[in-house]
């Protein structure tokens, strides 16, 4: 955002990050290997970073529309997690993200986790605030601003199917479940 309010979109590429670090002992589960919770932070908060980057604002998780785990990723290891905005709604942007991980001795990366997650952008009081349109630049970005309209497309659908039946959190009141946040 502008000086005088005024929004500019951005690319996807300029909404690009990659984060990079080494695996340690500290990270591992029972089996030695990464545990998943380690892979899902770095995913969050470089989704995080990326919304933050094109919007010029602080932005929270909301959802994960998908985390796929393809490979473990090994002690030692240094993991390169990329992100960058697919689309964009009115206060939330989903953000794609790729996990490789690459053996300490060199070699090649394996593409370890994939991740869809929807961010919202926050004002200064908290509030969801307006996000900056996305200009896709190339086939591919407009491949996965289709793919995201998709995604957003389904998860509406199962957020309406699911309150026809609501079923209650494990140990909730039988209520159902509580909603995600709205589509913006």
């Amino acid at each position: 955002m502008t000086d005088d309010g005024e929004q500019h979109g951005g690319t996807p590429r300029d909404s690009e990050v990659v984060f990079a670090r080494t695996m340690e002992i500290t990270d591992s589960n029972a089996l030695g290997k990464v545990h998943g919770g380690v892979v899902m932070r770095a995913v969050d908060s470089a989704a995080g970073t990326a919304a933050a980057r094109h919007c010029g604002r602080v932005c929270v998780t909301a959802a994960i529309d998908g985390l796929s785990f393809l490979e473990p990723v090994d002690v030692g290891d240094i993991l390169v997690v990329k992100a960058r905005v697919n689309d964009v709604g009115r206060t939330s942007l989903e953000v794609g993200v790729r996990v490789e991980a690459e053996s300490w001795r060199g070699g090649a990366r394996r593409h370890t986790t994939s991740a869809y997650l929807l961010m919202v952008a926050l004002d200064d009081d908290g509030r969801p605030a307006a996000v900056p349109p996305l200009r896709p630049e190339t086939d591919a970005d407009r491949r996965r601003r289709e793919h995201a309209r998709i995604r957003r497309e389904l998860r509406t659908e199962r957020l309406r199917r699911l309150k026809e039946h609501p079923a209650g959190p494990v140990g909730g009141d039988g209520q159902g479940e509580r909603s995600e946040p709205a589509q913006t």
